[in-house]
């Protein structure tokens, strides 16, 4: 089934009227910037601000997801601690519970943001998150934590499908592609130093004043956003809330066969990134004895997938989407593979895993962008509700999975190797599924096939 597109494509030289504009933002971004935001075949509407600008909030409101996660991990032992949690694997949990919240509630803001447009979403997301981290700040009990974890988790999501539908809104094909790398390079960044972040808050301060930091970020963007981003949903191209549009719409995006495959293919390749976030803390302060040293070394492999997302971005034009994600998860499962065989042969040593670490993440790096781009390509008429299918099934099921071999930690990286290998595996089924049966194949971006 071929869905239809969005309105008329726009030329650069025109101006471009939007629903909701806040005051002191640009109706129309000047031509000259055609060059860094693509062809106009691939140009559905103009953002309205400049471009550079356009991919510093989404990626920035992305990037806060990443933080809620990854500044927590040098932390983890100081909450178990602090909150009298007993077993080890159960520190995971401050991680899952915000998973579960950021994962299960796209489902619902997907309609949401599709019938009442973008903008307020969006705003109203970041405040939701920046009250939770309120409540975080001042939690006594696991209990209150896990809850405002969930909360954050929920705000984020609100922000998170608003800003995959605005760059969907906005533009098609291989420049969608292009700028979601982008915008996942800054996305990769947040890991290189939110660990440190969180050391450094830790070194001066207690747990709570890292909440802190979640909420002055929040606070940041949602005021930024407020005052700056335009709304991109046309009030004649809103979906109303009824029930039959919705399931409709549901069911399209989970029927459509290249959605649905690289939407799958992206929870194993999630459950693989989430077992690393899981275990990173144990495997390499537990099993190799880093202590303090963590975070850098935590921050050298993440560096790599800011790296591979911006080479990413300069490769999708010229070589596609699915030529570079489809390399990208043989290796991905291949170097699993092998770091399942060492672990499990007793071979298991600090250099060898960080090497393997590092080609892996790397991998990633040309994975998430390109999958999420070519699983959103051929729903552009329900780009609210397609990013929140998307986002729940690839996040809540990645959780899950990360979980699940999170909670088989036995003091080694075998169950990380087998996370990889299986996981890969399991994507590279789901890429064969939807290309059917293909790999490596170029096939014009702006072409979907059910």
């Amino acid at each position: 089934m071929r869905l239809p597109r969005q309105p008329t494509h726009l030329n650069w030289s025109d101006p471009v009227k939007h629903d909701s504009e806040p005051s002191g933002t640009a109706a129309a971004t000047p031509a000259a910037e055609k060059g860094a935001s693509g062809s106009s075949s691939e140009v559905l509407r103009e953002p309205g601000i400049p471009f550079a600008e356009f991919v510093a909030i989404i990626a920035m409101i992305m990037a806060l997801n990443a933080m809620a996660i990854d500044v927590m991990l040098p932390a983890l032992p100081a909450i178990g601690d602090a909150l009298n949690i007993v077993e080890e694997n159960n520190r995971q949990l401050v991680l899952l519970s915000y998973l579960v919240g950021f994962g299960g509630a796209q489902l619902f803001f997907g309609p949401v943001t599709d019938a009442l447009g973008r903008r307020g979403i969006l705003v109203g997301g970041l405040a939701l998150y920046s009250l939770a981290s309120i409540g975080a700040i001042f939690a006594m009990d696991l209990d209150t934590l896990l809850i405002a974890r969930v909360l954050q988790g929920i705000g984020c999501a609100a922000a998170r499908v608003t800003a995959l539908s605005v760059v969907r809104d906005c533009y098609t094909g291989r420049r969608m592609g292009k700028v979601m790398s982008l915008v996942m390079m800054v996305f990769m960044a947040v890991p290189v130093v939110a660990p440190s972040i969180g050391q450094a808050v830790l070194l001066i301060a207690g747990w709570h004043w890292i909440f802190a930091l979640l909420l002055i970020s929040g606070v940041a963007m949602m005021i930024w956003s407020a005052l700056r981003m335009p709304e991109t949903l046309a009030v004649e191209n809103r979906r109303p809330m009824e029930v039959s549009t919705i399931v409709s719409a549901y069911m399209t995006a989970l029927t459509t066969r290249v959605s649905l495959g690289y939407t799958v293919g992206t929870a194993f390749i999630f459950g693989g990134l989430f077992s690393f976030l899981a275990m990173s803390q144990q495997i390499f302060v537990d099993i190799f004895g880093l202590g303090t040293l963590f975070p850098i070394v935590f921050a050298a492999i993440a560096i790599t997938m800011a790296g591979a997302s911006f080479t990413n971005a300069q490769l999708v034009e010229a070589i596609g989407m699915r030529r570079l994600s489809h390399g990208a998860a043989v290796v991905y499962t291949a170097l699993g593979f092998v770091v399942w065989i060492l672990a499990l042969l007793g071979l298991e040593n600090f250099w060898a895993f960080m090497i393997l670490a590092t080609l892996i993440m790397t991998s990633f790096g040309f994975l998430g962008a390109n999958f999420n781009a070519m699983a959103m390509e051929p729903l552009g008429a329900i780009a609210g509700t397609a990013s929140s299918v998307i986002g729940t099934i690839s996040t809540l099921g990645g959780a899950i999975l990360g979980y699940i071999m999170g909670q088989l930690f036995d003091g080694t990286t075998q169950p990380l190797g087998l996370a990889y290998t299986v996981y890969g595996l399991c994507a590279i089924g789901c890429i064969l599924y939807a290309e059917r049966g293909r790999m490596f194949h170029a096939m014009h971006d702006k072409q979907s096939q059910d």
